[in-house]
């Protein structure tokens, strides 16, 4: 802990988003994995319970205490838990109807987006290399989706959806990390995860509207059933990556610039390729590697300008 400390806050912002993006990109498997048997809404609130239960005995003595709960800014956390809320059902309902590696590489603008909102209302500073990088992703995105064709499907839409809304959630993270601690940016939401699946299954946890066509909405709108015993320990899996995922991920946006932190998230392309495969049986074809691969790319070059500049930088500094 104290070795991790002393490093560069870059550096220690990019160990938390890759950390955090194996965490979530396991928590996209185990939703996948349940889908079919569970509401959306149900998921949600049993992993978020799970969460905090894990925040508050595992995260939180280690962290300062209930002290570090505390905060003076309680809406700005609400407006950042409605974006995170948003992010997470909208790309839950595109990854009920397609295949992991396809949702989660289109789910992969945000990084895109994320840069392009640190420009806009962070007045970051992004050089013709890094926006020619975007453009490469953003067509390896149009390359997956493949709209205008016979294999572009409305649920695609979701991870679209969910991808700006994410964007907006770690422009909050960024305005709010100077004074409001990781582990305060998790409880805030997951609590905010708690009463927004409360509501919806008060709403639709009857069932009532359940006799739907589209798999995304048959997923949203499922009656709640008591969880198989077979899958607790999935149900546990989600709460403690949830837990750990979400203060890694507030950690790594506070640590540093989000334009810097962002591409680290593609991390979890070859994660979701891979638990598409060995856990799905779901192989990716030919144009969706192609479009992979486009986004992937634009990440690395991302990451390598970046470090590149950094070096620059520092030399500068000696001389």
């Amino acid at each position: 802990m104290t070795y991790l400390r002393s490093l560069p806050a870059p550096v220690i912002g990019a160990l938390c988003a890759s950390f955090a993006v194996f965490c979530f990109s396991v928590n996209d498997m185990a939703i996948k994995f349940l889908s079919g048997g569970y509401a959306l809404h149900q998921l949600v609130l049993i992993r978020a319970l799970v969460g905090l239960l894990v925040l508050f005995v595992v995260i939180l003595p280690f962290s300062g205490g209930i002290a570090t709960l505390r905060t003076q800014k309680l809406g700005q956390h609400l407006i950042r838990a409605g974006f995170v809320v948003s992010a997470n059902m909208l790309f839950f309902l595109g990854l009920a109807a397609m295949p992991l590696a396809e949702a989660s590489a289109i789910f992969f603008l945000s990084p895109l987006v994320i840069t392009i909102f640190s420009i806009v209302f962070l007045r970051e500073t992004v050089g013709p290399w890094r926006w020619a990088a975007i453009v490469v992703g953003l067509v390896g995105v149009i390359v997956i989706v493949r709209p205008g064709t016979d294999a572009f499907q409305m649920a695609a839409l979701f991870p679209v959806a969910a991808a700006l809304a994410y964007g907006g959630l770690h422009m909050m993270t960024r305005r709010m990390g100077g004074t409001e601690s990781a582990v305060a940016l998790t409880f805030y939401i997951q609590i905010t995860f708690v009463l927004v699946s409360l509501i919806m299954g008060a709403a639709f946890g009857a069932g009532q509207l359940a006799d739907q066509d589209s798999v995304s909405l048959q997923f949203l709108l499922r009656p709640w059933v008591w969880p198989d015993g077979a899958d607790l320990w999935v149900f546990s899996l989600l709460g403690v990556a949830l837990a750990f995922g979400g203060v890694a991920i507030s950690q790594a946006y506070r640590m540093s610039e989000a334009a810097l932190v962002a591409p680290f998230e593609y991390v979890g392309l070859p994660m979701a390729v891979f638990w598409g495969i060995t856990i799905f049986d779901e192989w990716p074809d030919l144009t969706t590697i192609l479009g992979i691969a486009l986004i992937l790319g634009s990440g690395l070059f991302m990451v390598w300008r970046e470090a590149r500049a950094d070096r620059a930088k520092r030399l500068a500094l000696r001389r």
